[in-house]
């Protein structure tokens, strides 16, 4: 499905999904065939937060409305009867039907047409496959100086997360860091073969804005 869209309207910045483990596994543990297809396009998946379905909301009402249209047509017999219901619906939502949402309620496909087409985003070309079900996601614990392992490469994720469990991901092109709530830390593109250790760009030590005492006399 999500490539004949692709191929009838073009590869998309990102795509939105849940977090159904059909969708977007990565909670779980997983990177499922659909994120790693739109990596691969360069498209970015995100998901809304959990048990937030109202992130989905306007997909959640469109179909509502293809619901109670379909309730009004003759019960189809066929697939195929049930497929051009559907169509005429999807011509009538978005070529014939006024938005009243829109400026002028002008129809979706007017207001489509009218809006300049993004670029499609630049396809990621990893220099190792993309990872298996087996090898792309390990769950580390970030060590005190702030560096978690995985590959036997040493990666910066920042002293404020030591002592704390993580998910490394290999996402093909560059290893990811969440937490356990699947919010990203950090990302590092891979390293040169033989690289063991690669920070996390911040500057060690005390920060510029920390206070200095010095000993009483």
């Amino acid at each position: 499905m999500v490539r004949k869209g692709i191929a009838a309207h073009g590869v998309p910045q990102r795509l939105l999904s849940d977090n159904g483990a059909a969708l977007n596994p990565s909670r779980r543990g997983v990177l499922g065939q659909l994120v790693a297809y739109l990596r691969s396009l360069g498209v970015e998946p995100i998901t809304g937060k959990p048990y937030k379905p109202t992130t989905q909301g306007k997909n959640e009402r469109f179909h509502q409305t293809l619901f109670r249209y379909l309730d009004k047509q003759p019960i189809a017999a066929t697939l195929a009867e049930l497929q051009t219901q559907v169509d005429m619906f999807d011509q009538i939502y978005n070529q014939e039907r006024p938005h009243q949402g829109l400026p002028g309620r002008v129809t979706p496909q007017a207001a489509w047409d009218a809006t300049p087409v993004a670029s499609p985003p630049r396809p990621v070309e990893p220099h190792r496959p993309l990872p298996t079900r087996e090898d792309e996601i390990r769950v580390r614990k970030v060590g005190e100086n702030g560096v978690v392992e995985f590959r036997k490469i040493r990666f910066g994720a920042g002293r404020a997360f030591a002592g704390q469990r993580v998910c490394v991901m290999d996402s093909g092109a560059s290893v990811m860091i969440f937490d356990l709530h699947g919010t990203l830390i950090i990302e590092h593109p891979w390293p040169a073969a033989g690289t063991r250790y690669v920070s996390n760009g911040r500057r060690r030590g005390p920060s510029s804005t920390a206070l200095r005492l010095s000993p009483m006399s």
